[in-house]
């Protein structure tokens, strides 16, 4: 199983790229990540964020750690970006969003995405509103996807979201996103699918499950996020964690059958920034070792930290 770990875990503990890279490789034994623009702001001068971006660059190579992919963080999703209701502020994000997709390049990431935004509450009650702003950002993505290809970043990702005022919040409404962005796009766009997300029941109900998105989504689907939940929150919680009820191996399971198990899944745990720094680290290390038991099938002696 292609499995790594989303850095959000570091911000603003580990930011300095040779400490997680080792805290990545030598105490949880991955050598995959998902880089997070909460450790690098894209906003940042060309200067600094080239100077930085090549520390990283550096550090993974050191440590023998490929950065698959680099997407937003909490700090952008606070914001309504591409469905912004002024046309100002989605100027704003589309330029955010081309500064992200230089930086994934520089940073030697394959693949850059993240949520797209949100409507206000008064757009997404109005049809002809709504309408227009998805055939805007369907034209957003179509931009990016060259501001991609030109910058060498091979793939899109676009994250499912667990928000009825987000594109795309349900498998009927992916697959016609991908749909309608079909033959437009300059590189392949692909879903992100968190299963803290896709199993929201608030939203979704009681009968949410993982293979409906699988299997909805087949091929189409380019990441997955993995985390603990109680299915009532988007937790992003660990292992062990008596809240969570987050069967791991059973989605492996479901993985294995949907033959999506090359699809990289990165583990986000995103902890409180006032948690004491030792029970981070106890927390994570706790967390991959049960998911490279659970989700990648491994032997208790290969999971414990190198």
């Amino acid at each position: 199983m292609n499995f790594g770990i989303n850095l959000s875990f570091a911000v603003k503990r580990w930011p300095e790229p040779p400490v997680w890279a080792k805290l990545v490789r030598e105490t949880l034994g991955l050598n995959l990540v998902q880089f997070t623009y909460d450790l690098l702001d894209p906003w940042s001068p060309e200067p600094l964020r080239r100077t930085i971006a090549a520390e990283v660059r550096q550090a993974a190579q050191d440590f023998g750690i490929t950065i698959e992919s680099a997407f937003s963080g909490l700090a952008n999703y606070c914001y309504d970006g591409l469905l912004h209701p002024d046309p100002s502020a989605r100027r704003v994000s589309m330029e955010w969003w081309k500064r992200a997709l230089d930086l994934a390049a520089e940073l030697g990431a394959e693949a850059s995405g993240g949520p797209l935004g949100a409507m206000s509450v008064a757009d997404a009650a109005d049809p002809g509103r709504r309408e227009r702003l998805y055939k805007e950002l369907l034209d957003s993505v179509e931009e990016l996807t060259q501001v991609a290809a030109a910058a060498g970043v091979k793939r899109f990702l676009v994250e499912c979201t667990p928000l009825a005022r987000e594109i795309p919040y349900t498998v009927a409404q992916a697959k016609q996103f991908m749909t309608d962005l079909r033959d437009r796009c300059h590189v392949p766009v692909r879903l992100l699918i968190d299963i803290g997300h896709a199993l929201y029941q608030p939203l979704y109900g009681p009968n949410a499950r993982m293979v409906n998105w699988l299997s909805g989504l087949s091929d189409q689907i380019g990441a997955f996020h993995l985390q603990n939940t109680d299915f009532q929150s988007d937790s992003h919680w660990g292992w062990p964690d008596s809240r969570g009820r987050f069967d791991v191996a059973a989605f492996a399971e479901e993985v294995r059958e949907a033959g999506l198990e090359d699809v990289p899944t990165h583990l986000e745990i995103i902890y409180p920034f006032e948690l004491a720094d030792e029970k981070v680290l106890a927390s994570i290390t706790s967390s991959v070792i049960h998911c490279r038991q659970k989700y990648c099938g491994e032997s208790m002696q290969k999971v414990q930290p190198v």
